[in-house]
């Protein structure tokens, strides 16, 4: 154990190694996954069971959010897999990002960077298995892996040693057949759910990076997080415009599904004339749906701008959204 507090009691004897769910013994994802963090909740609203990437450059607040995730979702258990991380990255993560709070409901898998590729690849793996075992227990779960890059790197050591020729990138094919047999054991059954957060390292923050364009392809969503917006001082630094929920639809309603709409109209009609904007050539009055959108962009970038601290709760920031949205 990692803590010093000497080794566990065990109950039970759990395969490190099992099959996804069946598909038609999935349950549907229909509920919503409250992550206490507004930008989500309101424009990338998650499902309890889904299964969503958060796609990042070096140093723009990765660790940051997945603290917050963790302290703050309506989970009942966090597995944390931290795989390929610095040492020293592992403390700072306990200590700032997850704090005494998160920790209450949170078991750590750490497998650092020096470790031999097959225990970081056992690692995750460890960690999916301890995810299983409380989903079957009936849990609501939420499973959080950082990051997927480093696994895969790690499988690709082991498939270089054995004689597997490079494909995409050096990445041997073993790679792209064991990504999905990982992250399809996420997800809902019968008995409780996995909520799976699985973050990609993004070279020069080039998302068609084979890793990147892999994962996005297994998952249900995946949240951007954006360079741009970090150097502004915007955290949680997410690109909402380039980020996607492929459940959004199952899990709100209407109304909220409406205020999304809205949200990212608003950023992407800014975006578009941003430029025209900045070097004072856009005329006030000359569209309306650009100076709607240049009305609302600064109340709604304060609205999705949150503090490392704060918990968002769901119902009051839906009111508060639709406030920003409708003011005049």
């Amino acid at each position: 154990a990692i803590d010093g507090k000497g080794d566990w009691d065990y109950e039970a004897i759990w395969p490190v190694h099992r099959a996804a769910p069946p598909s038609m013994s999935r349950i549907r994802i229909d509920k919503q996954f409250v992550t206490g963090i507004r930008a989500i909740d309101s424009a990338l609203s998650c499902g309890i069971g889904q299964r969503i990437g958060i796609f990042a450059g070096s140093g723009v607040g990765k660790s940051t959010i997945l603290g917050m995730l963790c302290r703050h979702s309506d989970a009942d258990v966090n597995v944390i897999a931290l795989i390929g991380e610095r040492g020293k990255e592992v403390r700072d993560f306990i200590e700032d990002s997850l704090g005494p709070e998160g920790m209450k409901k949170s078991i750590l898998v750490v497998v650092t960077s020096d470790q031999p590729p097959l225990q970081r690849v056992r690692g995750a793996e460890l960690a999916m298995a301890i995810a299983e075992y409380f989903r079957d227990k009936s849990k609501k779960v939420l499973l959080v892996m950082d990051s997927v890059t480093r696994f895969a790197m790690a499988q690709r050591e082991i498939g270089l040693a054995i004689g597997e020729p490079p494909a995409t990138k050096g990445y041997p094919p073993s790679v792209f057949s064991l990504l999905p047999r990982l992250l399809e054991r996420a997800g809902n059954n019968d008995k409780g759910s996995i909520t799976g957060c699985f973050t990609v390292l993004v070279e020069g923050d080039d998302l068609n990076d084979p890793i990147a364009d892999s994962v996005r392809g297994i998952l249900d969503g995946h949240i951007v997080l954006s360079r741009e917006l970090a150097m502004r001082g915007h955290y949680p630094a997410i690109d909402i415009l380039a980020s996607i929920s492929r459940v959004i639809n199952n899990v709100t309603t209407v109304e909220h599904l409406e205020a999304s709409r809205q949200v990212r109209e608003i950023l992407g009609t800014y975006k578009k004339v941003e430029d025209l904007i900045n070097i004072g050539a856009y005329q006030g009055g000359t569209n309306p749906k650009i100076d709607w959108a240049i009305q609302k962009k600064e109340p709604l970038d304060g609205y999705l701008r949150q503090g490392i601290n704060e918990y968002s709760n769901w119902d009051e920031a839906f009111e508060e959204l639709k406030l920003v949205l409708n003011q005049h």
